[in-house]
């Protein structure tokens, strides 16, 4: 039911664009209101969002760590899984966001049964995870490169490449974007895991299920408007620029109610990003299990938030304010209270 509350949400967004900007000849409002509201949400909230992070105190060294830590000379150090250096954990920043390497080294627990019937915890693979999780982002990152040309002009040449290169196939007419078809694959196995993973789809919630349905509904109006609508790409190119030029002009007669579709349900997704779980985009940047070396073997690290009122209780200390009750409890001591006499 969750999917489905998304997918309801969903379409009715679709529903308001297409009266709005069809029926109700609101082309204006949606051409230029909505996403230029929806990008003023999206700039601030995320800009809160992070200076909000960024001043969240960390008074500890709190990584999380995947082998093993810098100690003796003669025991080799994992430097990237268990980094005790500032380069070493650049190094595994960069992998964790190019990569997604620690998503690669996830395994999936199952329960299975030996000969005799017995339950047995089994951890397996589950790089289908990964590799689909990098599909969709790289797409992801790609097509919005690619749109980067209806705000610029003239486009620059790293834009025309990256294009080139995602439509060098030549496949169909117009030219069919291999990005397309790989965000499509990624947020569809996304969502298929969720509905189809009884686990995982226990824990789900609408706001999982939400962005990805999203997604792919802005990925096919997008499919949608260059090889069926086959709109005004021009004409389209005019209204971006008088949006980000703040030089609003008549919207054209010719371009199509499916822009208006795709640009609200964008509008959508830009106003929903600082809010949701998408927010992983600028927080993993900030995220002190990741960004922090393993160093406490090295440095003490004291909170500089205690309270100078309460002073550090050591266990030497502790031992000799309950030494007594410990020995009669059979407690290891360091010294018992014959020692300590």
């Amino acid at each position: 039911m969750k999917a489905i509350y998304s997918l309801i949400l969903v379409l009715a967004l679709v529903v308001i664009a297409t009266l709005g900007a069809g029926a109700a000849k609101m082309q204006t409002i949606f051409a230029y209101c909505v996403p230029g509201t929806a990008f003023a949400i999206f700039v601030i909230g995320f800009v809160a969002k992070v200076i909000g992070w960024a001043k969240r105190p960390v008074p500890f060294r709190i990584p999380t760590t995947g082998g093993q830590q810098q100690s003796l000379d003669w025991i080799v150090q994992n430097k990237w899984d268990n980094p005790s250096t500032g380069p070493q954990t650049a190094m595994r920043m960069l992998l964790e966001v190019l990569t997604f390497r620690s998503l690669f080294r996830n395994t999936k627990v199952l329960l299975k049964h030996d000969d005799g019937k017995n339950p047995i915890v089994a951890y397996v693979s589950a790089k289908w995870l990964w590799l689909f999780a990098l599909l969709f982002h790289y797409s992801f990152l790609v097509i919005v490169v690619r749109h980067m040309r209806l705000f610029l002009q003239p486009v620059p040449q790293f834009i025309v490449a990256v294009e080139f290169v995602d439509s060098v196939l030549q496949i169909y007419t117009p030219i069919v974007y291999q990005t397309n078809l790989l965000i499509l694959a990624g947020a569809g196995f996304l969502l298929a895991r969720r509905l189809l993973d009884a686990k995982l789809r226990y824990i789900s919630l609408v706001n999982d299920y939400f962005p990805l349905i999203l997604i792919l509904s802005i990925a096919l109006s997008g499919m949608y408007m260059r090889y069926i609508a086959k709109v005004d790409v021009m004409a389209i190119k005019d209204v971006v620029m008088g949006l980000t030029t703040f030089k609003f002009k008549a919207v054209p007669a010719s371009i199509d109610v499916s822009f208006f579709v795709h640009i609200s349900l964008v509008s959508t997704l830009l106003a929903y990003f600082p809010f949701s779980k998408l927010m992983h985009f600028g927080g993993v940047f900030l995220s002190p299990t990741r960004n922090l070396p393993n160093d406490t073997r090295m440095h003490h690290h004291e909170n500089p938030w205690n309270n100078p009122d309460i002073k550090p209780h050591s266990y030497e200390a502790y031992e000799d304010e309950f030494r007594e009750p410990m020995f009669e409890a059979g407690l290891p001591l360091e010294k018992t209270p014959e020692e300590a006499a």
